[in-house]
C-alpha cells in the first residue's frame, strides 16, 4: 500500500523529475531575462529623462538637439548668459513683477539674444534698454490707460537658425494667462528673419519691426501685402538711399559700387538702390563674397585690398564710393582704404545704417579717417538729430527727443532702474524704444473702450491709421505709416565717423527730399 506525503514524489518516475528540471531551469531564465529587460528599459528611461531636464535654460527656454544655444522666450530674469544684460533683464522682471494678474498683455522682443559678436551685442544691449524704457513709460506716465504691457524676451539663436519653433512658441503665447499681442524688434534683415516675419504674420501675430530695412521684408511692392500686420519704424533701403543722395549729390560719373555677393535682403536691396542712384556708371560695381554668418572674418580682407588698387585705377574725378555690405565688411574695406596706394586722392565712402555698428568696433583702423577718406552713412536715429530742432519744426521735436532722455537719466536708479551702461550715439536704443511704442499703441488704440484685453486680430489693423493727428511723435521723429505700414518720409540721420572715436552727426536728410508736411498724411501712391 503506497503511502501518503513522501511517498507519493518519490513515487515518480525518473522521467517526470527531469521534466519538472527541464522546466523549472527554463522559467527562471526567462525570468531572469524578463527582470534584466525591465531594467535596461528603466535606465534607458531614467537616461533620457535625466537628458532632457540637462537641456533646459531657464523656464521656457532651452538647448534644442544638436545646438548648444539656449533659444526659445523668457519671462523671468534669465538674460541667455550675457552678463551686460543682466541688469536690464532683471529691471523687466521687476516690472513685470509688479503688474496685476489681468491686466496686462504681453509683447515679446526678437532678437539674437546668443550672438557672440561683440558689436552685435552692444546694439542688442541697446535694443532692450530702449525697449523695456518704452515699456516703462507706457505703465507709469500714460494716465492708467489700459492694458498694462508685459515685456518678455524671444531668442531665435545668434543666426535665427530656431526660428520655427520660437514661433511656435509664440503661437502659443497668444492664448491663456500670455495674452501675447504683438512681437517687437526683429533684428537684422536677414532671409531667416524675413521667413519668421512671414509665418508669424501668417497665423496673425502683428510685428513691429525696429531696425529692419530691406526692401524686401515690407510691405507695399507692386500694392502686395506678403507681411499682413507688420508695421515698421525704420525707412526702407531705398528710402535710406534716396535720402542720402538727396543730401550727398551723388553722381552716376564720379561714383562706383562695391556690394556684397550674393548678399542677404538688407544688402541685395540697399545694392539695387545704390545701382539705381548711378544708373549710367562708366564703372562696373565689385563684388566681394563675405562668409555666411555675416559678423565672421572671413577671407574678404584679402578682396577688399585688391578692390582698393581697382579704386585708385579709376579716373581723378571719381570721389564717391558706394557700398552694400554688412558692418564686418564694411570695417575691413575701411581699413583696406587706409593702406591704399593713392593717398593723395580723397573719397567719401556713403553706405546704410550697418556704419553705426562701428561706432564702437575696436578692430575698425581709425588712423584710415586720417588719409582723405571720409565715411558717412544714414541712422536709424541719432540723439543730435533734433536737439537744436525750434519748435515747430516738422518731422520731429527736440521735446519728443528729450522726452526719452530724461527717461534715461532716471535709468541709473529706482523705481526705473538701473538697467547698466547707456549709449545712444549708434541709434538702437532710441529705434527700439520708438518700436516698442508704436506697438504700444497700436495694442491701446484696439482695445475696446472699458476692456484690457484686444482681440488680437485688431492691433494689426491699426497701422494704417497711425498718420496726422494719430502719429507717433517719436524720439527718432515723427512715425506716419502709410497703408502698407511703412514709415512716409521718415527723418533720415546722415552721421560720419569720426577718427577719434564714435561718431558725428552732420545734417538730417528726407527720401522726399524735404520733411513732411505738418498734416503728415502720406500721398496717393
Amino acid at each position: 500500500m503506497a503511502s501518503t506525503g513522501g511517498g507519493t514524489r518519490t513515487g515518480r518516475s525518473p522521467f517526470v523529475r527531469w521534466l519538472r528540471e527541464v522546466w523549472e531551469i527554463r522559467l527562471y531564465r526567462y525570468v531572469a531575462l524578463l527582470v534584466t529587460a525591465a531594467l535596461v528599459a528603466g535606465a534607458v528611461v531614467a537616461v533620457r529623462a535625466v537628458t532632457r531636464v540637462d537641456r533646459s535654460c531657464a523656464p521656457g527656454v532651452a538647448r534644442p538637439e544638436g545646438s548648444d544655444e539656449c533659444v526659445g522666450v523668457t519671462s523671468t530674469a534669465y538674460y541667455f548668459g550675457r552678463p551686460q544684460l543682466r541688469e536690464v533683464v532683471r529691471a523687466i522682471d521687476r516690472e513685470n513683477d509688479r503688474l496685476e494678474k489681468g491686466s496686462y498683455v504681453t509683447v515679446a522682443l526678437m532678437l539674437p539674444y546668443t550672438a557672440t559678436n561683440p558689436s552685435t551685442l552692444s546694439d542688442i544691449l541697446h535694443e532692450v534698454q530702449g525697449a523695456y524704457l518704452a515699456q516703462w513709460q507706457a505703465n507709469h506716465t500714460a494716465n492708467g490707460q489700459a492694458p498694462a504691457i508685459r515685456l518678455v524676451l524671444a531668442n531665435p539663436g545668434a543666426t535665427s537658425e530656431h526660428w520655427e519653433p520660437l514661433v511656435d512658441r509664440l503661437e502659443r503665447m497668444t492664448e491663456g494667462a500670455d495674452r501675447l499681442r504683438a512681437v517687437a524688434g526683429v533684428g537684422t534683415s536677414t532671409d531667416r528673419n524675413k521667413q519668421a516675419v512671414a509665418e508669424l504674420t501668417r497665423r496673425g501675430i502683428p510685428v513691429v519691426g525696429a531696425s529692419i530695412t530691406a526692401d524686401d521684408l515690407a510691405n507695399g511692392a507692386g500694392g502686395e501685402d506678403p507681411f499682413p500686420g507688420l508695421a515698421r519704424v525704420s525707412p526702407t533701403n531705398t528710402d535710406e538711399a534716396r535720402a542720402l543722395a538727396s543730401f550727398a549729390k551723388v553722381s552716376a560719373g564720379r561714383a562706383l559700387l562695391v556690394y556684397d555677393k550674393p548678399g542677404d535682403p538688407y544688402t541685395r536691396t540697399l545694392q539695387t538702390s545704390f545701382a539705381s542712384l548711378i544708373k549710367g556708371s562708366p564703372y562696373e560695381p565689385q563684388p566681394f563674397t563675405p562668409p555666411a554668418d555675416r559678423s565672421q572674418e572671413g577671407t574678404t580682407a584679402n578682396t577688399f585690398r585688391q578692390i582698393t588698387h581697382l579704386v585708385c585705377d579709376t579716373s581723378p574725378g571719381t570721389d564717391t564710393i558706394l557700398f552694400a555690405g554688412r558692418h564686418t565688411q564694411l570695417r575691413q574695406f575701411i581699413n583696406a582704404l587706409g593702406a591704399r596706394g593713392c593717398q593723395d586722392r580723397a573719397f567719401t565712402l556713403l553706405t546704410g545704417d550697418e556704419g553705426s555698428y562701428l561706432t564702437g568696433d575696436e578692430k575698425l583702423d581709425r588712423t584710415a579717417l586720417t588719409h582723405r577718406l571720409s565715411v558717412r552713412y544714414t541712422a536709424l536715429a541719432h540723439p543730435d538729430a533734433w536737439a537744436e530742432a525750434p519748435a515747430g519744426t516738422p518731422g520731429g521735436s527736440a521735446a519728443d527727443a528729450r522726452t526719452l532722455t530724461d527717461l534715461l537719466a532716471r535709468s541709473t536708479r529706482a523705481p526705473v532702474g538701473p538697467i547698466g551702461d547707456t549709449a545712444l550715439d549708434d541709434g538702437q536704443l532710441i529705434i527700439a524704444y520708438d518700436a516698442l511704442r508704436l506697438a504700444v499703441h497700436g495694442i491701446r488704440e484696439a482695445t475696446p473702450e472699458g476692456g484690457t484685453v484686444p482681440p488680437l486680430a485688431d492691433v494689426g489693423l491699426q497701422w494704417p491709421q497711425v498718420k496726422g493727428s494719430l502719429r507717433v511723435d517719436g524720439a527718432s521723429g515723427w512715425i506716419c505709416l502709410d497703408v502698407h505700414g511703412n514709415p512716409y518720409d521718415k527723418a533720415v540721420p546722415i552721421v560720419e565717423l569720426h577718427a577719434d572715436g564714435g561718431s558725428r552727426f552732420v545734417r538730417i536728410a528726407w527720401p522726399e527730399g524735404r520733411p513732411p508736411a505738418k498734416e503728415c498724411l502720406p500721398p496717393s501712391s
